[in-house]
């Protein structure tokens, strides 16, 4: 049954599938449009080389067309949609081409929460974007729903989730939760959809590389969280958040959680208001306080948001590869130096983002205890001594052992962008330092 409601969406349909990565999104994507029978044409810079293990995934379907180490415009041609992935350049000539031949630009968790809408009117979709603190945010709530035995998909930026194949288990009255960057918000506004309850929980300097230094283009891509939203639906927003989206609407109606605290394993002021949001939006949704404060208790830290990996040879280790941001360290550092009024070692570094560096190297400066630096072309704009620099993570990792005491704490927040002559992406990067730690356990 739900294959024949899907079927008319996909089936016969020519399909370019732009980007297929090898984070198994754009694979998990593709196979489910290839086994929709649908006519794709896969186009990604990559060279089939570096997709080898996504090419691989796909080899049984021999009917698909590639494109690969290049985009050609023709592919952006004569086509029912183009499936684009996030992170495709903001003024795309090819997505620019497909637009003036009237195709169709579509992403898939816009896709998929589009078609749900559409064809399972009491399914609760969930959105949480934000600068800071979406991960957690989104897996928290998810959290919160699955332990009060209510029906919960992830989806969005999730590592390893392709959002099509979800279509085939959602059902009417299940709760579709989806971390959303500001690249899938795109997504969004083309199709003029917005989450039923929208969550946005922080609004700060990032991505300035790919919005060329334009902040308000970045909002803009963020706003879709709510922009159509409907007078049943609701937002959600921490108060600077709040404050962000009043400088430039002053009528949309927010809801603030209340400033409530919680028994939680997790630390840091930047997760305190992460559970606030989530304890709001669990409400908006019919649990009750005692539920949701029993769910809070058993939520262990998100892999890379200032995970706690306990003692490795007597050193507490906290994994926050996915601080990619000046901000998200200071944060880290700040947590840590409050919770265990201790100052940590620090692992940090990589590409640079054209992001202020000021409050960083303050907050180094204050906070830790010593530096390890992990080259790259944002550790090279610090201003900071750079004694013990490094080229791989996993001598940075050795040389943090090297001068570590028992009882002290290794803190790994970059600070950069994961993306460099070192790894693919931040997942890679995330997957190097756990081996690398790893080796001391």
């Amino acid at each position: 049954m739900i294959k024949e409601l899907y079927r008319n969406y996909f089936k016969d349909k020519k399909v370019t599938v732009m980007g297929l990565g090898l984070l198994g999104r754009g694979v998990g994507d593709s196979i489910f449009l290839a086994e929709y029978k649908s006519k794709l044409t896969i186009t990604d810079k990559k060279t089939q080389e570096q997709l080898a293990s996504s090419l691989l995934a796909l080899e049984k379907y021999s009917d698909v067309t590639y494109t690969l180490g290049e985009h050609t415009l023709t592919d952006f041609e004569n086509k029912d949609f183009i499936l684009k992935a996030a992170g495709v350049p903001y003024d795309s000539e090819y997505i620019s081409h497909a637009k003036k031949e009237g195709i169709p630009i579509y992403m898939s968790a816009a896709l998929v929460s589009m078609i749900a809408m559409k064809e399972l009117p009491d399914v609760t979709i969930i959105g949480v974007t934000g600068t800071r603190g979406k991960s957690t945010t989104t897996q928290l709530i998810a959290h919160i729903l699955k332990e009060n035995n209510l029906r919960v998909h992830l989806g969005g930026n999730i590592r390893g989730v392709a959002n099509l194949p979800l279509l085939e288990y959602i059902e009417d009255t299940d709760y579709l939760v989806l971390e959303l960057d500001s690249w899938q918000l795109q997504g969004f506004g083309d199709l003029k959809i917005s989450p039923h309850i929208a969550v946005f929980t922080s609004f700060l300097d990032d991505h300035m590389n790919y919005y060329k230094n334009d902040k308000e283009l970045y909002f803009n891509d963020k706003a879709n969280i709510y922009r159509y939203q409907n007078k049943f639906d609701v937002l959600v927003a921490s108060k600077q958040a709040h404050d962000e989206i009043w400088k430039r609407d002053k009528k949309k109606e927010v809801f603030v959680p209340d400033e409530n605290t919680f028994e939680m394993n997790l630390i840091g002021e930047h997760n305190v208001h992460a559970v606030q949001l989530a304890y709001e939006v669990t409400s908006q949704c019919g649990l009750d306080d005692e539920d949701i404060r029993n769910a809070i208790k058993s939520f262990r830290a998100v892999e890379g948001r200032l995970e706690d990996k306990g003692l490795v040879r007597g050193v507490r280790v906290f994994n926050d590869n996915n601080g990619t941001t000046g901000d998200a360290t200071v944060a880290a550092l700040t947590a840590i130096a409050t919770t265990y009024n201790k100052k940590p070692i620090l692992i940090i570094g990589g590409s640079d983002k054209g992001l202020p560096l000021e409050s960083l190297e303050s907050a180094i400066k204050e906070y830790a205890q010593d530096v390890v630096f992990l080259d790259g072309t944002g550790t090279q704009k610090l201003s900071l001594p750079q004694e013990h620099k490094f080229y791989q993570l996993e001598d940075c990792v050795a040389h943090a052992f090297s001068i570590a005491k028992e009882g002290d704490i290794i803190l790994y927040s970059p600070a950069f962008a994961s993306f460099s002559q070192y790894f693919n992406n931040e997942y890679e990067k995330n997957d190097t330092f756990i081996r690398a730690i790893q080796k001391y356990a």
